[in-house]
Protein backbone atom coordinates (compact mmCIF):
# COMPACT_ATOMS: atom_id res chain seq x y z
CA UNK A 1 0.00 0.00 0.00
CA UNK A 2 2.83 2.47 1.14
CA UNK A 3 4.22 1.83 -2.70
CA UNK A 4 1.28 2.57 -4.25
CA UNK A 5 0.74 5.87 -2.31
CA UNK A 6 4.11 7.00 -2.95
CA UNK A 7 3.74 6.15 -6.86
CA UNK A 8 1.05 8.74 -6.37
CA UNK A 9 2.47 10.97 -4.76
CA UNK A 10 5.36 10.87 -7.34
CA UNK A 11 3.15 11.40 -10.03
CA UNK A 12 1.09 14.18 -8.77
CA UNK A 13 4.01 16.51 -8.38
CA UNK A 14 5.10 15.54 -11.95
CA UNK A 15 1.84 16.83 -12.78
CA UNK A 16 2.29 19.76 -10.89
CA UNK A 17 5.81 20.56 -12.48
CA UNK A 18 4.32 20.30 -16.02
CA UNK A 19 1.57 22.56 -15.81
CA UNK A 20 3.62 25.23 -13.95
CA UNK A 21 6.99 25.04 -17.06
CA UNK A 22 3.86 25.00 -19.51
CA UNK A 23 2.42 28.18 -17.54
CA UNK A 24 5.80 29.82 -17.22
CA UNK A 25 7.05 29.00 -20.67
CA UNK A 26 3.86 29.08 -22.29
CA UNK A 27 2.76 27.07 -25.34
CA UNK A 28 2.81 28.04 -29.68
CA UNK A 29 -0.49 28.82 -30.72
CA UNK A 30 -1.26 28.55 -34.57
CA UNK A 31 -0.97 31.99 -34.82
CA UNK A 32 2.03 31.91 -33.86
CA UNK A 33 5.01 33.06 -36.10
CA UNK A 34 7.41 29.06 -36.99
CA UNK A 35 10.85 29.13 -36.31
CA UNK A 36 13.18 30.82 -38.61
CA UNK A 37 16.29 28.50 -39.06
CA UNK A 38 19.22 30.42 -38.23
CA UNK A 39 21.17 32.48 -40.67
CA UNK A 40 24.79 30.41 -39.20
CA UNK A 41 24.22 26.92 -39.82
CA UNK A 42 26.76 24.06 -39.72
CA UNK A 43 25.60 22.66 -42.97
CA UNK A 44 25.87 23.16 -46.55
CA UNK A 45 23.22 25.57 -47.47
CA UNK A 46 24.25 29.34 -48.32
CA UNK A 47 24.35 31.88 -45.37
CA UNK A 48 22.64 35.14 -45.95
CA UNK A 49 24.59 38.07 -44.47
CA UNK A 50 23.18 41.97 -44.84
CA UNK A 51 24.48 45.49 -43.51
CA UNK A 52 23.13 48.30 -42.38
CA UNK A 53 22.06 51.16 -44.52
CA UNK A 54 21.97 54.90 -43.68
CA UNK A 55 18.54 56.41 -44.58
CA UNK A 56 18.54 59.80 -45.43
CA UNK A 57 17.66 62.80 -43.41
CA UNK A 58 14.47 64.45 -44.16
CA UNK A 59 15.22 68.08 -45.77
CA UNK A 60 13.91 70.63 -43.35
CA UNK A 61 12.20 73.31 -45.63
CA UNK A 62 11.98 77.18 -44.32
CA UNK A 63 9.82 80.07 -45.49
CA UNK A 64 9.71 83.00 -44.59
CA UNK A 65 6.87 84.71 -42.49
CA UNK A 66 4.44 85.84 -45.24
CA UNK A 67 4.09 89.37 -43.49
CA UNK A 68 7.82 89.75 -43.47
CA UNK A 69 9.19 91.72 -46.30
CA UNK A 70 10.45 88.61 -47.92
CA UNK A 71 7.06 87.32 -47.77
CA UNK A 72 5.82 90.09 -49.59
CA UNK A 73 7.94 89.44 -52.40
CA UNK A 74 7.00 86.08 -52.80
CA UNK A 75 3.61 86.87 -52.54
CA UNK A 76 4.38 89.86 -55.37
CA UNK A 77 6.05 86.76 -57.52
CA UNK A 78 3.27 84.48 -56.97
CA UNK A 79 0.68 87.57 -57.58
CA UNK A 80 2.64 87.81 -61.44
CA UNK A 81 3.03 83.99 -61.86
CA UNK A 82 0.21 81.96 -59.88
CA UNK A 83 1.79 78.60 -60.69
CA UNK A 84 4.74 79.58 -58.46
CA UNK A 85 4.73 78.22 -55.49
CA UNK A 86 7.36 78.90 -52.65
CA UNK A 87 7.84 75.23 -51.18
CA UNK A 88 7.32 73.96 -54.98
CA UNK A 89 10.59 76.56 -56.16
CA UNK A 90 12.79 75.30 -52.67
CA UNK A 91 12.47 71.67 -53.98
CA UNK A 92 13.56 72.66 -57.59
CA UNK A 93 16.53 74.82 -55.82
CA UNK A 94 17.26 71.54 -53.75
CA UNK A 95 17.42 69.18 -57.00
CA UNK A 96 19.92 71.99 -58.92
CA UNK A 97 21.87 71.91 -55.89
CA UNK A 98 22.12 68.36 -55.92
CA UNK A 99 23.38 68.60 -59.73
CA UNK A 100 25.98 71.81 -59.95
CA UNK A 101 28.22 70.65 -56.66
CA UNK A 102 28.85 67.22 -58.37
CA UNK A 103 28.91 68.97 -62.00
CA UNK A 104 31.47 71.62 -60.97
CA UNK A 105 33.45 69.18 -59.12
CA UNK A 106 33.45 66.97 -62.49
CA UNK A 107 34.05 70.22 -65.12
CA UNK A 108 31.15 68.80 -66.61
CA UNK A 109 30.25 72.06 -68.79
CA UNK A 110 27.39 70.91 -70.41
CA UNK A 111 25.89 69.91 -67.60
CA UNK A 112 25.84 73.52 -65.73
CA UNK A 113 25.32 75.64 -68.77
CA UNK A 114 21.78 75.48 -68.67
CA UNK A 115 21.33 76.22 -64.71
CA UNK A 116 23.88 78.75 -64.42
CA UNK A 117 23.34 82.43 -65.75
CA UNK A 118 26.01 83.37 -68.38
CA UNK A 119 28.20 85.44 -65.71
CA UNK A 120 28.37 83.11 -62.93
CA UNK A 121 29.42 79.92 -65.36
CA UNK A 122 31.93 82.13 -67.05
CA UNK A 123 33.19 82.00 -63.24
CA UNK A 124 32.77 78.69 -62.87
CA UNK A 125 34.62 78.36 -66.19
CA UNK A 126 37.58 80.18 -65.05
CA UNK A 127 37.77 77.76 -61.74
CA UNK A 128 37.34 74.66 -63.45
CA UNK A 129 40.04 75.83 -65.96
CA UNK A 130 42.55 76.99 -63.32
CA UNK A 131 41.97 73.42 -61.65
CA UNK A 132 42.52 71.44 -64.61
CA UNK A 133 45.68 73.40 -65.53
CA UNK A 134 46.85 72.75 -61.93
CA UNK A 135 46.13 69.11 -62.41
CA UNK A 136 43.93 68.90 -59.62
CA UNK A 137 40.90 67.20 -59.16
CA UNK A 138 37.82 67.72 -56.90
CA UNK A 139 35.58 65.23 -55.54
CA UNK A 140 32.45 66.79 -54.19
CA UNK A 141 29.09 64.26 -52.73
CA UNK A 142 26.18 65.60 -50.88
CA UNK A 143 25.30 62.90 -48.82
CA UNK A 144 21.89 64.74 -47.14
CA UNK A 145 20.56 68.56 -47.40
CA UNK A 146 19.60 68.76 -43.79
CA UNK A 147 17.62 72.42 -44.19
CA UNK A 148 17.01 74.77 -46.96
CA UNK A 149 15.29 78.38 -46.67
CA UNK A 150 14.29 81.25 -48.15
CA UNK A 151 16.72 83.57 -46.76
CA UNK A 152 15.87 86.99 -49.07
CA UNK A 153 13.67 88.02 -52.11
CA UNK A 154 13.88 90.97 -54.15
CA UNK A 155 12.28 91.91 -57.52
CA UNK A 156 14.59 94.54 -59.78
CA UNK A 157 14.34 95.39 -63.41
CA UNK A 158 15.69 93.44 -65.66
CA UNK A 159 16.64 93.17 -69.62
CA UNK A 160 14.46 94.94 -72.04
CA UNK A 161 11.59 96.34 -69.37
CA UNK A 162 11.09 93.31 -67.47
CA UNK A 163 11.51 92.73 -64.21
CA UNK A 164 13.75 90.06 -62.40
CA UNK A 165 13.24 88.08 -59.25
CA UNK A 166 16.09 87.23 -57.01
CA UNK A 167 15.81 84.38 -54.45
CA UNK A 168 18.29 84.07 -52.25
CA UNK A 169 18.27 80.28 -50.75
CA UNK A 170 20.16 79.13 -47.71
CA UNK A 171 21.75 75.08 -47.80
CA UNK A 172 22.54 73.38 -44.90
CA UNK A 173 24.15 69.87 -46.06
CA UNK A 174 26.75 67.13 -45.06
CA UNK A 175 29.16 66.70 -48.14
CA UNK A 176 32.11 65.12 -49.34
CA UNK A 177 34.34 67.45 -50.55
CA UNK A 178 38.16 67.58 -50.80
CA UNK A 179 40.96 68.43 -53.88
CA UNK A 180 43.86 66.64 -54.93
CA UNK A 181 46.52 67.67 -56.38
CA UNK A 182 48.12 65.56 -59.78
CA UNK A 183 49.73 62.79 -57.06
CA UNK A 184 46.34 62.30 -55.70
CA UNK A 185 47.30 64.17 -52.24
CA UNK A 186 44.86 65.97 -50.84
CA UNK A 187 45.13 70.04 -51.43
CA UNK A 188 41.61 70.88 -49.47
CA UNK A 189 39.00 69.65 -48.33
CA UNK A 190 38.77 66.35 -46.03
CA UNK A 191 37.93 62.65 -47.00
CA UNK A 192 35.55 62.57 -44.08
CA UNK A 193 31.66 63.85 -44.16
CA UNK A 194 31.80 67.69 -43.28
CA UNK A 195 28.88 69.95 -42.70
CA UNK A 196 28.45 72.82 -45.21
CA UNK A 197 26.81 75.81 -44.82
CA UNK A 198 25.84 77.52 -48.59
CA UNK A 199 24.14 80.88 -49.69
CA UNK A 200 23.22 80.46 -53.40
CA UNK A 201 20.57 83.31 -55.50
CA UNK A 202 18.69 82.02 -58.36
CA UNK A 203 17.31 84.66 -60.67
CA UNK A 204 14.29 84.40 -62.77
CA UNK A 205 12.79 86.62 -65.86
CA UNK A 206 8.97 87.37 -63.93
CA UNK A 207 6.76 86.01 -66.95
CA UNK A 208 9.21 84.70 -69.15
CA UNK A 209 8.73 81.07 -70.76
CA UNK A 210 11.43 79.37 -69.60
CA UNK A 211 10.95 77.47 -66.38
CA UNK A 212 14.16 77.90 -64.97
CA UNK A 213 15.62 79.66 -62.33
CA UNK A 214 19.34 79.78 -62.94
CA UNK A 215 21.93 80.20 -60.09
CA UNK A 216 23.37 83.90 -60.15
CA UNK A 217 25.34 83.49 -57.03
CA UNK A 218 27.29 81.37 -55.01
CA UNK A 219 29.47 81.36 -51.60
CA UNK A 220 30.13 79.79 -48.64
CA UNK A 221 28.68 80.77 -45.53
Amino acid sequence: MSGNLDLILFGMVAVFLILRLRSILGRRTGFERPEQPSAISAGNGPVITGSAVKVPEPTVRKLPDPASPTGQVLAAIRNAEPQFDPMRFLTGAEAAFRRIVPAFAAGDRTALAPLLTEETFNAFVTAINAREAAGETQVSEIKDILESTIEQAVVRPGPDFSKLADITVRFVSHQTNMVKDKLGNLVTGSEGITELVDIWGFERVIGSHEPTWRLASAQSA
